[in-house]
């Protein structure tokens, strides 16, 4: 009974969360709360009948969240089930060995008592008076004697080592089987939702982020592994006990059951799952704003916004703080009611029972323990259930969307053989009647009616304005979508009756921001056509003109191009692109704006490549510069979603309309030529011109909202491929971090050292309940001794008295315990990510280069480590505390009463503090493995989900799904061993405490009978000691916990400690007003952090005085765009200096200097947030008014668009930008550089994106935003630079020649080369 008893002090270690095994020290998981109710019961039996009533893809329930068991698995599950249940019956036998000898001690004090009085004598075991009666008690019962009390304690021990081993073997099954066997179904399940992802249609993934998919493929998928894992095992353990217990309870008193029943708490708590997945919708959306933040990190840098994304940041916790603090408060509320009831429960059910034992003489005090704990011990497994009923609805609550994904049929199935597979192709496509709305703005119609004919083997060019549809008509004939109304089709046939890959393999393009992986060149190229040659690599190269720059890098074709191919220029990627277009050899061969990445010399030898391979193929080119389609065969003119003209280029000059306008503006002179040369257009009849031309094409401005849609293009990233690490970087992955002192970590919890305090006091008292649980519980032994009957009554009359206070005392301790800890954690992770991300934003950008700092990464380290870090404070402290005081408290009883026997019992306690200690370190071990490894296979889903529509392009979804299966493969080997290690640890420590057990009562037994000691003490030392082993075993339960938050600490203090290379503040300040914007290379030498073998400047000198424009020119890849980067300090000069009005730019304030300058860039990034947001982005120094947004508006030649929308300046621009045409971006970012009335412009390919019209219009308004500032620009198109004061022509990281336009014609050298190459000069 004494296990019984422990296990009734497990009621109180137990209940408070360490009656399984943590979660969190065997799996990177959900750590379930520590709120066990009695009858959280019956919400599960609620939860599974309406399983059983709602479909698996409404809600996931108990039977479809196994549906991707195999046999094997089921067996496993099986066999492991029956182990645990064979587990859960331990305790209830044990009651009745327990309550056997309960009577056999109070016999034997009974007889010890008799036999005192020398009157008395024992005869054939029998005590008779010396007069020869029989010694009767006052109930006329005779006392029998002579036991052998050795004898009968040895007996008892055997019991408990036989149902010791059985736990041992029991237990280990019971883990392994079950862990194994939801290891392996979550490897099919993460096989299985990525491989469905990987399968969607396009339209679906503009309606799911990529960061919400990532998320749901690491976090969601280990929610449904801990539901699936040993929780259940332990679940099933823990009803066997609970029904057995009631069993026991039956057989030996039916009354006393009954009664104990009646009081049984009944509380459910559906609150708490409920709870979970809005705590998790909460992070996901801090998570998401880190994301969306740290993948515009220069775009932040550069305006200034890392205050404004901190605030941003930390506003989306508040919700996720708050409900942390809602679960923490009712977390404790009920679990202080469930101890109320148990202790109330207690005092009425030993009143009531005791009545049976002296009046009714129904029970024997033996019965009267075994049927008491029995049926409470039952109650308590039943309680101790409810924190797998939270894993089961946080799992729940993950699988239904998972689910709902795999079950969810694609509307275009890209792995599905279904379809036909013409024998030969011509190459003849026709659109029908075409019709359109994108899926994620059903309201706007993009293709409207649209009717043409393009047929095989012509060159068919599409011209017209932004969002007009040509984009759009791309992307159906690759089958990214399906029209709404009408029909696409090839040589006559529909393609929605072809098979997709099949399709999709005809079909080569090169879009405007091309898109590489994370891998060497070769293997980019290789992604067009699987099993091509190294020659045939070659080939392709040359005839992209991207060979000769690809032998000068020093890997050559091995060279890693970085995540996304950050670490190449724009044109290099664009040539890259299309040598991958090209080995395709494709039937189709669509370009999309394929040369405008390209300087002018580039441009014109790939156009020419461009144009030998259209021979033979169906060719579709977009493009605004219609110079590169002056060869087409057919020409067509889009507006509004429909063609409004066709023909030849010269049948459209001809015809004078739209595509006759288009040519006149960009062809037009931006000077008269004079008989002195060239003179400028005066500027009265240039301004008449462009009022002409704005009035004339306003309509197309107004009209452009209805091209909105959601074509999600994500520009190149700024980081390195994670495969890629230089050797020094290597060496740094695998050092080792020290763990962070808790003093330290206990720094950042200062401010509420109040709710420090208040919670460590309660669990102060919580530490204390269950010693002084271990006196009442002896006395109430000891009291069935006692002879005198009125005294008896007395006693246990004042002990139950005893246990009402202790009731209410332990309902507010629990209560304030939990509520303290919860506030003071969920304020700490707040506060740490908060400080994390502040941090991070303060890094220099050459830190975000590195593999290891890449957005994916730091998004994980914010939302894992700082909440990993509440492992060594907050709630944790609370459990500390109480373990502390309950072995201080224990052991000081017991060495009281008996130091022999504490002894004894003490040499258990290194054993279980062993299997604990051993669990810990394997495991966390594991864990660290695994974490390893599911980075790996993280590496894979994110790139593979942020490139779905190049993936998509290149029919190449099957390789990453084939890439991310064999990934998964070490998590799985990881997984089982750690199955192993988990059950031989866990069957260990539960085997431990029977052979304490049967150690301690056949030790104590001996003392009883030879030393004297009564009998109810030997219950007391017994039931404090192991209380304490059992607090020692729950502080080794946290130990994995607190191990992995002083790491996770340590990495978090290790981000918060590191002093960026260039620091946001401390510098000098420079007074704004006396800011002129003189600027200086002086000598300057680079090298990228990450590729510190290429040398990008090599000496760059160049100047630019204030109010001036510098024009940077060159071929892609000389270090232009490098030189902006050192101007904004997003790096430092190796060797030389950029000088700032006279002073070392590194002695400027970062900060300030940054204000000064407005950027707008080839690839504008957009946030996710509205138009009006967007642009007051541009100066977050200040509360920009919606005046000047206005105004800023209208300059960059937006506004009118703008009110055409419903929304207008409120108008949700979408991740990225996402829902508006490329031109409408980058009028939005003209506008934020405008607002931001910078002395230094930088306007780098500003204008690339643009049409014919909006260029003209757009350049006009930067033309004008130029002047009195100083203006750095860089441009293939040379008309944009005319004008400028000085001209750089850069060569390998050097300027070979400065001057102006007609000096440097005038020298017809490089520069003079670079505009007569053949590429017209627009």
């Amino acid at each position: 009974m004494n296990e019984t008893y422990f296990f009734i002090n497990n009621l109180i270690v137990f209940v408070r969360g360490v009656g399984v095994p943590n979660n969190d020290s065997a799996f990177s998981g959900t750590k379930y709360s520590t709120l066990p109710h009695v009858i959280d019961i019956w919400y599960l039996f609620l939860s599974i009948s309406t399983f059983n009533k709602v479909k698996p893809s409404a809600v996931s329930g108990c039977s479809s969240t196994f549906q991707f068991a195999t046999w094997k698995d089921i067996v496993m599950m099986v066999v492991g089930g029956f182990c645990a249940l064979i587990h859960g019956t331990a305790q209830p036998l044990m009651l009745l060995v327990y309550g056997m000898m309960t009577d056999t001690f109070l016999a034997y004090e009974l007889e010890v008592q008799a036999l005192k009085d020398p009157n008395k004598e024992c005869i054939n075991n029998t005590i008779y008076w010396i007069n020869g009666s029989v010694y009767e008690m006052a109930e006329n019962s005779t006392v029998y004697c002579g036991m052998d009390m050795e004898a009968q304690m040895t007996m008892f021990a055997y019991y408990y080592v036989g149902i010791g081993i059985i736990v041992l073997f029991v237990c280990y099954f019971q883990i392994a089987l079950w862990v194994t066997a939801a290891a392996r179904q979550t490897q099919r399940i993460r096989k299985e939702y990525f491989r469905k992802v990987m399968r969607m249609e396009i339209g679906w993934f503009d309606c799911n982020s990529v960061g919400e998919l990532n998320t749901r493929i690491s976090d969601d998928i280990n929610k449904i592994n801990n539901a699936i894992a040993e929780q259940v095992s332990i679940f099933i353990q823990r009803i066997s006990t609970f029904v057995f217990g009631l069993f026991v309870g039956f057989i030996g008193g039916w009354k006393l059951t009954l009664v104990v029943i009646a009081v049984t708490p009944l509380i459910g708590l559906a609150a708490l799952s409920m709870l979970t997945g809005q705590e998790l919708k909460a992070y996901a959306k801090a998570g998401a704003v880190a994301d969306e933040v740290l993948s515009s990190i220069r775009t932040v840098a550069a305006f200034g916004g890392e205050e404004k994304e901190a605030e941003r940041y930390d506003r989306n916790l508040v919700e996720a703080q708050n409900l942390g603090m809602r679960k923490g408060t009712i977390t404790g509320f009920f679990q202080g009611c469930l101890w109320c009831i148990i202790f109330l429960c207690y005092s009425l059910a030993l009143w009531y029972g005791s009545q049976l034992v002296i009046d009714f003489k129904e029970l024997s005090p033996g019965s009267l323990i075994q049927v008491f704990f029995a049926v409470l011990v039952g109650a308590i497994n039943l309680g101790q259930a409810s924190p797998c009923l939270h894993v089961f609805a946080s799992g729940r609550a993950a699988a239904k969307t998972i689910f709902e994904t795999i079950d969810r049929e694609p509307k275009i199935d890209c792995f599905s053989e279904e379809g036909h597979k013409l024998d030969k192709v011509k190459g003849d496509i026709e659109f029908h009647n075409v019709s359109f709305f994108y899926p994620s703005r059903p309201e706007v119609k993009i293709l409207n009616d649209l009717s043409m004919q393009i047929k095989a083997g012509e060159t068919t060019a599409f011209v017209g304005p932004s969002g007009s549809g040509k984009s759009t008509t791309i992307q159906l004939i690759q089958r990214f979508y399906d029209p709404d109304g009408g029909k696409v089709t090839l040589d006559g046939h529909d393609i929605r009756t072809l098979n997709t890959k099949w399709l999709r393999s005809l079909i080569g393009i090169v879009e405007q921001e091309p898109v590489l992986f994370a891998t060497t060149i070769a293997e980019n190229i290789r992604f067009g056509q699987p099993g091509v040659t190294r020659d045939e690599i070659i080939q392709a190269t040359k005839e992209a003109n991207a060979y000769n720059f690809i032998m000068e890098l020093p890997q050559k074709f091995n060279t890693m191009v970085g995540e996304g191919g950050g670490q190449m220029s724009g044109g290099q990627k664009q040539r890259i692109a299309i040598a991958r277009a090209l080995i395709r050899k494709p039937k189709i061969l669509l370009l999309d704006m394929a040369t405008s990445a390209l300087d002018n010399e580039s441009e014109a030898i790939v156009q020419e490549a461009l144009d030998k391979v259209h021979m033979g193929r169906t060719t579709i080119s977009i493009t605004h510069r219609l110079s590169t389609i002056r060869n087409a065969d057919i020409i067509i003119g889009f507006e509004h979603g429909q063609t409004v003209e066709k023909g030849t280029h010269s049948e459209l000059l001809e015809r004078k309309g739209v595509f006759f306008t288009l040519v006149t503006l960009q062809n037009r002179p931006l000077s008269i030529k004079g008989s002195g040369g060239l003179e400028p257009i005066p500027a009265d009849i240039w301004q008449e011109l462009i009022i002409i031309i704005y009035t004339n094409i306003k309509i197309i401005f107004c009209s452009a909202y209805y091209s909105c849609r959601n074509s999600v293009r994500l520009r190149s990233a700024s980081t390195l491929s994670n495969d890629f690490v230089p050797d020094k970087c290597k060496d740094d992955i695998d050092e080792h971090v020290e763990s962070a002192p808790v003093a330290r970590i206990l720094k950042y919890n200062k401010p509420e050292w109040p709710y420090l305090l208040l919670g460590s006091l309660a669990a102060f008292a919580n530490g204390a309940v269950i010693p002084f649980y271990a006196v009442l519980f002896s006395e109430i032994i000891g009291a069935f001794a006692i002879q005198d009957i009125n005294k008896q009554r007395e006693l246990i009359n004042g002990i139950c008295l005893t246990f009402c206070f202790l009731a209410i005392a332990t309902f507010f301790s629990h209560f304030i315990q939990s509520f303290a800890f919860a506030k003071s954690g969920e304020l700490l992770t707040r506060r740490l990510r908060t400080l994390g991300f502040q941090t991070i934003l303060r890094q220099e950008i050459g830190w975000f280069d590195d593999p290891r700092n890449s957005p994916g990464v730091l998004t994980t380290r914010l939302a894992t480590d700082a909440s990993m870090i509440q492992g060594a404070t907050g709630s944790q402290i609370g459990m500390v505390i109480d373990s502390l005081t309950n072995i201080g408290a224990s052991v000081i009883i017991a060495f009281y009463v008996s130091w022999k026997l504490t002894l004894v019992i003490l040499c258990f306690l290194p054993l279980v503090g062993l299997s604990g200690a051993s669990q810990a370190k394997l495991l966390t071990g594991f864990a660290n493995e695994d974490d390893e490894a599911m980075e790996e296979v993280g590496q894979v889903s994110s790139e593979a989900l942020s490139n779905i529509r190049t993936i998509a392009g290149l029919a190449k979804e099957s390789s990453f799904v084939e890439s991310y299966e064999q990934k998964l493969e070490l998590p799985l080997k990881s997984s089982k061993k750690k199955a192993n290690i988990y059950g031989l640890c866990f069957g260990f420590a539960q085997c431990v405490i029977f052979m304490a057990y049967a150690a301690s009562f056949r030790y104590g037994g001996y003392l009883v009978a030879f030393e004297g000691l009564q009998f109810n003490m030997v219950f007391r030392v017994i039931s404090a000691v192991v209380t304490s082993g059992t607090a020692l075993g729950k502080a080794f339960t946290l130990t994995p916990d607190f191990a992995k938050a002083k790491i996770a600490a340590a990495k978090f203090f290790k981000l918060l400690d590191r002093a960026p290379k260039i620091r946001l503040e401390g510098e000098k300040w420079v007074n704004s007003e006396n800011f002129r914007g003189d600027i200086d290379f002086v000598n300057c030498k680079f090298t990228y952090p990450t590729r510190p073998d290429v040398q990008v400047l090599n000496g760059l000198v160049v100047s630019v005085k204030s109010g001036q424009t510098l024009a940077f020119v060159g071929c892609s890849g000389c270090g232009k765009s490098t030189s902006i980067q050192l101007l904004e300090r997003f790096y430092d000069p190796d060797e030389g200096q950029v000088v700032i009005d006279g002073r070392l730019s590194h002695t400027v304030n970062v900060p300030f200097l940054r204000a000064q300058i407005g950027i707008v860039s080839q690839e504008p990034v957009l946030f996710d947030c509205s138009i009006a947001e967007n642009i007051q982005y541009g100066d977050n120094r200040r509360i920009v008014r919606m005046e000047e947004i206005v105004e800023a508006a209208k300059k960059a030649f937006l506004h009118d668009f703008v009110m055409t929308l419903p929304d207008e300046y409120e108008t949700k621009v979408g991740a990225q930008g996402s829902q508006l045409s490329r031109g409408q971006k980058q009028r939005i970012a003209i506008a934020r550089a405008i607002v931001r009335n910078p002395k230094i412009l930088l306007l780098d390919e500003a204008t690339s994106a643009l049409d014919t019209e909006s260029e003209q219009i757009v350049q006009s308004a930067l033309d004008e935003a130029r002047k009195g500032r100083t203006c750095i620009v860089i441009a293939h198109r040379l008309s944009t630079i005319r004008t400028a004061d000085k001209i750089a022509m850069m060569s390998h990281g050097v300027v070979i020649e400065l001057g102006t336009h007609d000096e440097l014609m005038a020298q017809r050298g490089a520069y003079h080369k670079l505009v007569t190459t053949g590429a017209p000069i627009s």
